[in-house]
């Protein structure tokens, strides 16, 4: 689970600031108040000023997690697609951790500290993942289109790729939820580090959101 900022908009907290000076034209270019300005949009959700920056990251992951990030749909994305390359251009996924379930609450997951257990769930995805794989390379060595070839693939065991850009905006509201106890702890990994990246991109904005 990793991320990469690709880009954001240079300067975006001097940026979002002179946007939200559109009613003072003469003091549109003092950034001398400007972490003061930003903090008062934050404090009293005045956002629209934020949807006027934007940043794009790439993100490693596998394809159930990466359902869960395609439903964010303030984003843009472009991800990899098994119809037009094998998965192999992919690093390899690595093996899931393995949690139980918590009986009082659905949406979460417990930290076992069994090492049978877990020894024996490593093995059990080891062996999913070697049939999968070896049905896969067959199809493809029949000629069998990707796109159906695909169909073989575990979503949890399979890596993807995918690019997101949104406004600034987006951003805030994305790792807020998704760093939320209640995601699921491989989501939350990289909404956190996204949010880690977005106080280097845009310091000002961020400490407002997180002080």
């Amino acid at each position: 689970m990793q991320t990469k900022l690709i880009w954001s908009t240079p300067a975006g907290d001097n940026l979002i600031a002179y946007m939200a000076r559109v009613s003072n034209p003469e003091g549109q270019d003092n950034t001398t108040t400007n972490d003061k300005l930003i903090s008062y949009l934050v404090k009293n959700q005045h956002w629209s000023p934020l949807e006027m920056v934007d940043a794009c990251f790439e993100i490693n992951t596998t394809r159930d997690i990466g359902r869960q990030i395609l439903r964010h749909r303030s984003f843009v994305f472009q991800e990899f697609s098994g119809r037009y390359q094998s998965y192999d251009k992919l690093d390899e996924s690595p093996l899931r951790e393995c949690r139980l379930q918590d009986t009082k609450n659905r949406q979460n997951s417990l930290e076992t500290a069994t090492s049978d257990l877990t020894q024996e769930w490593d093995k059990v995805q080891e062996l999913v993942r070697a049939s999968a794989l070896a049905g896969y390379e067959w199809a493809l060595s029949k000629g069998v289109a990707k796109e159906q070839a695909r169909a073989l693939l575990p979503e949890g065991l399979t890596s993807s790729r995918l690019y997101m850009k949104g406004s600034l905006r987006s951003w805030i509201h994305y790792t807020q939820l998704r760093c939320d106890v209640a995601t699921q702890k491989e989501h939350r990994v990289i909404a956190k580090s996204i949010q880690d990246q977005l106080f280097i991109a845009f310091p000002l904005t961020m400490n407002a959101v997180l002080k």
